[in-house]
Parts: structure tokens; sequence; C-alpha cells
């Protein structure tokens, strides 16, 4: 038995205290995101009352580490501008990008940065816990302060280093955690608008590799830790989570010290890593087996209670496939909100019959939407493929596009997810469905279309831009020329039918990329060429909220009780308003976007300022 030294008020205590802190069940925030911890919505006092506190959990002698998103920086080159470059002003920056080209043996240096074709700018991403290396990652660029650097566009970033901040001397010190490289999309052109500040700053989609893995892991509080307490944590953990590694069957944690113990993610949680932390905490210590019978017992009955159901699910969800009998009654609750929460713990417990009330919480209800979708991706049956290919016909757009996501995570290869790749421009996907005619464009993780609805057409322009560069023009009834025009280069020209993914491609072979088959569709869309939505970045904004059916209009909401999941993350753009919206979230029209983007800082700009001017 693991030795307790806690007093029974200090354990009370502390207990309370790690509820506040890690609970996905009081809707609280961890360090993985980005809502305020101030929007918990549960008693927690009445949580440790009602569930119990005789039993120790891991998470009152442990606490998570390596849940923070660890922020890259360093200073690069992009080219292709078209004269819209300048020569940096005399800076630390510009000294350090001068010895990084020396380092790579570039000639002239100088004559280079002097060139206006290009510009010193500065690069950030951010490391997110339980990183891998070789994963991709969103890079963000911007031209540094009193730079005369007129805009972005074209951009090429060159193959930049990014390091952990450690400033001295206003220099940048630390070993090399990422690479980034590639085209540069403008923020302008996911805002729908013109400013020049949004010609000085955007973002390579997938740009930057991880060169290193970050893992997770418990830190043993002081006042717990030792060799036998670290070693009874990791066995406790290791009996409910392990991996194979070349057929050879291993735990998860690995005690590394009488203080820390490593712990490497589940493949079942690897997209949604809060709540594998929650999980492993939730885990029983020195539970005997008549202990966790009672225990069971006293959580079914919590479980069906809603104020109380998430807390329970997850004890349940901790103890594992003992436990699938007992999530199961809750898939028959009247209760949406039990019926959310059993099916969310029975999906990481590969339990089938998680699917069906898992679909209609994405279907039916904003709060929980984002966290059944995330669950019906882990779910390794045939009736979880079903029920995500049945979402990319609803009306939302949001869950047609989750539902696209969780597809192509579960398995790239899968007939309605795969796409083709367009040059090194962009992946493009044709979803065949009944719902109302869509075009949707990420903006992260990768430059993607994705197109719903077959058989899409554009009627023939009389003059459509795709950028500054390109135009359609109409060629026929049935037939579109493609034209590509610039004052040092003879003209191009192309010929395709209306068909929409004959549009796009003749725009990217005519030197188009990702920006300018937006903007044209976008513009298409506007003026009536195109008869389908066009829409931006349809991802979730944290801080939705569930208003109980007894709650009336004036009651108190209850916000989701597991944080966002990782799937459906973007680094570079957060909000972290709270809104009981869905649909509205996603404007038709583009001034209407732009206007909301204006209002929200990006995440990496929530940082700070970016660097400091020499």
């Amino acid at each position: 038995m693991m030795p307790r030294t806690l007093t029974t008020s200090q354990f009370v205590c502390r207990a309370i205290v790690g509820l506040v802190c890690v609970l996905p069940f009081a809707g609280c925030t961890s360090p993985l995101l980005v809502s305020p911890a101030s929007e918990l919505s549960v008693d927690v006092e009445a949580i440790e009352a009602d569930l119990g506190s005789d039993v120790h959990l891991v998470r009152d002698v442990t606490s998570p580490q390596g849940t923070n998103h660890i922020i890259l920086e360093g200073e690069a080159i992009v080219t292709n501008l078209k004269d819209t470059g300048s020569d940096p002003p005399p800076s630390a920056q510009r000294s350090t990008m001068i010895a990084d080209m020396q380092g790579r043996d570039v000639k002239k240096p100088n004559a280079i940065l002097a060139s206006p074709t290009t510009s010193l700018v500065l690069v950030r991403t951010a490391l997110p816990p339980g990183v891998r290396k070789g994963d991709r990652l969103d890079v963000e660029v911007r031209v540094p302060k009193r730079s005369e650097t007129t805009s972005l566009r074209n951009a090429w970033l060159m193959e930049t280093r990014l390091r952990e901040v450690a400033v001295l001397d206003r220099l940048r010190t630390g070993r090399t955690e990422a690479l980034a490289e590639g085209q540069v999309i403008l923020d302008e052109v996911f805002q729908g608008d013109e400013d020049d500040m949004s010609q000085l700053r955007g973002r390579v989609l997938g740009g930057g590799v991880s060169l290193t893995s970050r893992p997770l892991g418990l830190a043993v509080r002081s006042e717990n830790h030792s060799v036998k307490t670290a070693s009874v944590v990791g066995a406790a953990i290791n009996s409910r989570f392990h991996t194979r590694q070349r057929g050879v069957k291993r735990g998860v944690a690995t005690p590394k010290r009488d203080n820390f113990i490593e712990l490497e993610i589940h493949p079942r949680y690897k997209n949604n890593l809060a709540r594998y932390i929650r999980v492993v905490q939730s885990i029983a210590v020195a539970e005997s087996a008549g202990e966790r019978v009672q225990r069971m017992e006293l959580l079914e009955r919590k479980l069906l209670e809603p104020t109380t159901s998430a807390a329970a699910a997850l004890q349940l969800e901790a103890i594992g496939k003992e436990a699938v009998a007992k999530l199961e009654r809750g898939l028959v609750s009247e209760d949406p909100e039990v019926r959310f929460y059993a099916a969310e713990a029975l999906a990481y417990l590969d339990g089938a019959d998680a699917a069906e009330p898992l679909a209609e919480a994405a279907k039916n209800e904003p709060a929980f939407r984002w966290h059944a979708i995330a669950a019906l991706a882990v779910l390794d049956h045939p009736n979880a493929r079903d029920a995500l290919a049945d979402l990319l016909h609803v009306q939302s757009a949001e869950t047609r596009y989750a539902a696209f996501r969780a597809l192509h995570t579960r398995n790239p290869a899968d007939p309605l997810a795969r796409g083709e790749q367009l040059g090194d421009q962009l992946s493009y996907h044709t979803i065949s469905t009944s719902g109302p005619p869509m075009i949707h464009f990420s903006r992260s993780k990768r430059p993607e279309i994705v197109v719903f609805g077959t058989g899409q057409r554009l009627v023939p322009p009389g003059f459509l831009y795709a950028g500054k560069n390109i135009m359609l023009k109409a060629a026929g009834p049935d037939r579109i020329k493609v034209i590509r025009f610039d004052v040092k280069e003879e003209d191009q020209q192309q010929y395709c039918s209306s068909r929409l993914e004959d549009v796009v491609q003749t725009i990217v072979k005519t030197g188009g990329g990702y920006a300018e088959v937006l903007q044209c569709l976008h513009e298409a869309q506007r003026r009536e060429y195109l008869d389908a939505r066009v829409v931006v970045d349809a991802l979730p904004r944290p801080g939705r909220v569930y208003r109980r059916e007894n709650a009336g209009d004036g009651g108190p909401v209850q916000h989701a009780g597991t944080p966002l999941p990782e799937m459906f993350a973007n680094l570079l753009y957060s909000d972290d308003k709270p809104t009981g919206k869905d649909d509205s979230d996603w404007e038709d029209d583009w001034a209407a976007m732009g206007d909301a983007r204006k209002e929200d800082e990006g995440f990496l700009k929530q940082m700070g300022s970016w660097f400091y001017d020499g």
C-alpha cells in the first residue's frame, strides 16, 4: 500500500485544489487551453463530497508536467517579393541574420538583404504538449518594426531555425527546436481586407517541423515524493494504460526519479491530450477489488445525475473495461447531458454503442459538438465511421467540416476524406453530400480546400481576379480563359471548363496558389458566379455553454465538462471569448467575417511584443 502522508484535512484541501486546477468536469482550463479558469460552473466541494474522498487518485499526489506551449522564435529571409521588400536597418536582428547566412555559406549576404525582392522577417511557432519529432507546425511570419517593407505578398520563407527564447544581451540563445520553410499566406487573405498591417504578416500552414519530442509527465508533490510512491503510482497507471513497441506490451508510465514519472501518450488520446491527462489523474492508487466494486456502484448513481455526470464518467473511463456496463446504462438516460458524457467516456473505451448518442450530440448541441466528433474519431467501429459520414450532410458548416477533419484524422486514406494534391500548393477534397453546397478553406495545419457537393461549376465571368496577377474571363458558355500577366514576363493563357475542380487546377497551373484560389472563389460567390457558401476556418470557439432543461432562460449555464480537443486547435488563432453560438460564427459575408477577425487577437499575438528591436 502507498504510505498515507496526508492528514484527512490536508487530503481534502489538496483534493479540492486539484479539482480547481485539473478536473475537466469542473469546466476549468488547464495550461493546454486558453479559456479563463474563472469560468467554473460546477460546485467543486459538492463534487468532492458526492464522489467520495476515501479513495486516493493519482491527482491527489501528482501534478501534470509538460502541458504548456513552448514559443519558438527566429529571424528569417523571405524571397520572391515583387519589389516590395527592403534593406533592414542596422539592428541585432540584422546581425543575427547575417551571421546565420554566413554559417550557411551564403555569398554576399548584405547584397541579398538589400534586394527589394527580399525582406527580413520575424518567425514564431509553438511546440504543443506531447509534440513528436517530425510533427508539422503552423508558423507565423511578420515584418519587424522600423522595416520599410510594404508587403509580403508572394513571399517564400527560406529555411529558418527556430529556438526557444532565452535573451542574453538582447541575443537569442538555445538549441534549434524546429525548422520552418514555405509559402507565406497573408492575413489579408483570411480577413478579407487590404489594410497595411495585414500585408505585413502571414502564416505558413504546416510549414514548421519539430526537431524534438516533448514527453508529458507527472510530478510527485514534495510532501509525498519517494521511490516507493513513484513506483506505486506508475504501477497503477500501467495497470490501466499500455502501448506496444515491436510487439512488446509496455506500460505508459516510467518513474524517472522519486518525484517524477514520465508519461507516454496512449495512441487513443493523441488528439485529445487534455482528456488523457485528466483520465490518468482519475486512476485510483492502491485500490482493492472490493473498494473498486463499491466505487463503481457509487459512480453509476452519480453518472445518472446531470450535475455529477461529467465527473463520474471520467472516473469510470479511468477504471477501464470493467466500467463499460456502468457507462452503457447512461446511454439510455432521458437527459442529453448524461447521454453525452456516458457516450464520450465509452468511446475512449472503444464501446461501439457510443456512436449514435455522440452523433446526436454533434447534431443538436453546440457545446458538446467538438468533443462528440473527436470521440467518434477514436472509436474503431464501422458505425462510428458511418456516424461521421452522416454528419457531412447536415446544414451546419462547422459540423460538416469537423466531421471531415475527424474522418481524415481517423484514416487519411478513407475514400470520403482522401483528396488530391495540386502541385505543392494545396490539397483538394470533394465530398459527395446531400447537404447544401459549401467550400471550406482551412486556416491551420495545411492549405486545404474541401468542396461539399459534387458537380459544382463557376458561371463563366465577364472578368474575375485570382490575386493581383491572374484573371478569369468567359471564353464560351461552359469555357473559361485563365490569364496570368506580369509587367516583367510574357502573359500566360490557359483554357478550362467551368467545373470548379478544373478552374482551381488551372489557377494553380498558371502560377496561382492557395491565396489566389481563396480570393477568386470568395469574389465569385459575392458576384454570384458561384452558388455555394465559402467558409474559412470553421473551427470551434472555446467557452460554449449548455443550458440544462430545468435551468430556465435565466438559470445558470454549464460549460462542457472536458477541454477542447487538440484535433480542432489552431495555435496561431484563438478566440477565448465565451460564446453560445454555433453556425452564426461562420458568416457567409466576407466583410462580416473580416470584421469578426479584426476583433480577435491571435494566440501568438497575445504572448506580447515580438522581439527586441536593436
